[in-house]
């Protein structure tokens, strides 16, 4: 089985996650964070901005359809394929900031669903998601986001290759 067959098999896990589990956490406030959005973000580090957004708008469709969609349909695919390409493009630009970025990215990510909701008249979106439930989602994600992204980074990725360390006296001919 190939990585993004196994990492697609990751999301559905986590998509079922975030929906039984973590959205009924009982956590502080009315947020929770989003392992979908940041297990989006390890993908696009691993595989770059074109991968990054196709899989962050298929895992918003697949996304979409689950329990509680309160929310317009294809909303969390328009989010999902932005900061997946974001992220992928950031890392392609930048190799050695992939922590930054997904710290970035966990933070943005509401954000962006707050600023797209209201740009297509989600009625959900109030002031009030400004001042409590936006500060919420981005401390969650923020928390979330180095072991969600870590482990899938290193599922999409493989295992890093190690170098061998060689003694110079070992590479001396023998004579």
């Amino acid at each position: 089985m190939g990585r993004n067959a196994i990492f697609v098999v990751l999301l559905l896990g986590i998509m079922i996650v975030q929906v039984t589990v973590v959205n009924r956490l009982p956590l502080p406030g009315q947020a929770a964070p989003d392992l979908v959005l940041l297990a989006v973000v390890g993908y696009a580090l691993a595989r770059g901005a074109a991968a990054g957004a196709v899989m962050g708008f298929a895992a918003g469709l697949v996304s979409d359809l689950l329990p509680p969609a309160a929310h317009l349909f294809g909303h969390n695919a328009l989010v999902f394929c932005l900061i997946g390409f974001m992220a992928g493009r950031a890392v392609e630009s930048q190799p050695g900031a992939g922590p930054l970025v997904a710290l970035v990215c966990a933070v943005i990510g509401p954000v962006v669903a707050l600023v797209t909701g209201a740009l297509v008249g989600d009625p959900r979106t109030a002031v009030s998601m400004l001042t409590t439930v936006l500060p919420q989602s981005m401390v969650y994600n923020l928390l979330a986001a180095p072991p969600v992204v870590w482990m899938v980074r290193r599922i999409v990725r493989g295992p890093e290759p190690r170098l061998i360390q060689v003694p110079r006296s070992a590479l001396r001919s023998r004579g």
